[in-house]
């Protein structure tokens, strides 16, 4: 079983990648689970995603999705909702490509008004794709940065019961 971060913040090493992380860590941990040498982090990958052809940066990435067992999709709060940059990527999966997998959302926000936008923004598109999404989403605040680790593994300790195991083959 492999669980695998996927970062929709458009700046390369954010808070946003380092939250997700270190829930993907604790959540693997939990699980007995692997985690790949890479992540899908889609910083570089704005220009491609909206090019009109397929690029092998983006195909790599999706790739790496299709390849995963579990996802941990984050992205940093903006306008109350996830990156655009995200929305774009994960647009180019096909209907039900996330059906079979479990999928962890994860906002990072600066305000705690922001934080039902993991449920009531984020949840719905990955069950759109088709994957399970246990309760509850991780609406992590900057301000909980210090706390880090603690607020993460609180939060694995709630969702990776909910984790539902690939079939065995």
């Amino acid at each position: 079983m492999t669980v695998l971060t996927v970062v929709g913040n458009p700046r390369a090493g954010s808070r946003t990648e380092a939250v997700a992380v270190a829930a993907a860590e604790a959540v693997a941990a939990r699980l007995g689970a692997s985690l790949p040498h890479e992540s899908a982090d889609l910083s570089a990958l704005g220009p491609h995603l909206l090019a009109p052809a397929a690029s092998p940066e983006v195909e790599a990435a999706l790739g790496l999705v299709a390849e995963a067992d579990v996802l941990v999709v984050a992205s940093p709060t903006y306008k109350g909702a996830y990156t655009g940059l995200l929305k774009a990527f994960l647009d180019r999966l096909p209907p039900a490509a996330l059906a079979g997998k479990t999928a962890l959302p994860l906002l990072v926000m600066g305000d705690p008004r922001h934080a039902l936008a993991v449920e009531v923004h984020l949840r719905p598109l990955l069950v759109e794709l088709g994957a399970t999404v246990p309760t509850p989403g991780l609406a992590f605040l900057e301000s909980q940065l210090p706390d880090l680790e603690a607020v993460v593994s609180a939060w694995a300790d709630r969702v990776a019961p909910q984790v539902r195991l690939p079939a065995a083959t």
